[in-house]
């Protein structure tokens, strides 16, 4: 479990080392509403309530940092990630298993706020799948910026063994 959470936060820090300011804070219009800060930031929103779900026994993935320097600097957003790396690696497998609540909006259309029982271990899977999500959006900003990314960033792990697999067929 916490291997697969470092893996996938590798994904950021290698993203971090190598992109541009320029490139971090351009918003590539229409096709965006965002730039890759933004989404970044937004993950690392996610691992920051997580983290806070131990202290607090609650989740609410609607606190948001926005328009924050995490957002606007790369190495910001570089250290913040190490940060969460190393937080991960001090887990213990009870806190992993730690029965909390968390809440979130859940209506476009009007403030309506639900709120389920759930585990750190459980809401770190999440944080994985969506960062996941958030890295393929990154991709595809990167890939109009003309950037060249790592072959599998944003890839979901059963993306990739469905393509390994595929891969295989063909040897």
């Amino acid at each position: 479990m916490i291997n697969s959470q470092l893996e996938v936060l590798t994904q950021a820090k290698d993203y971090l080392s190598t992109v541009s300011t320029y490139h971090y804070n351009e918003v590539i219009k229409p096709n965006f509403i965002s730039s890759t800060g933004a989404h970044i930031r937004h993950i690392i929103d996610h691992y920051h309530a997580v983290m806070s779900g131990i202290i607090d026994e609650h989740i609410n993935y609607d606190k948001r940092d926005r328009h924050s320097n995490i957002e606007t600097i790369p190495a910001i957003a570089l250290s913040k990630i190490v940060k969460i790396s190393q937080w991960l690696k001090e887990l213990t497998p009870e806190q992993l298993t730690k029965k909390i609540t968390l809440s979130t909006e859940v209506s476009i259309s009007n403030y309506q706020i639900a709120t389920v029982n759930t585990t750190i271990g459980r809401e770190l899977v999440f944080a994985a799948s969506h960062a996941v999500h958030h890295y393929a959006m990154i991709a595809q900003i990167a890939l109009l910026q003309q950037q060249v990314l790592p072959q599998h960033f944003g890839i979901a792990p059963a993306t990739a063994t469905y393509l390994r697999a595929q891969a295989n067929k063909t040897q």
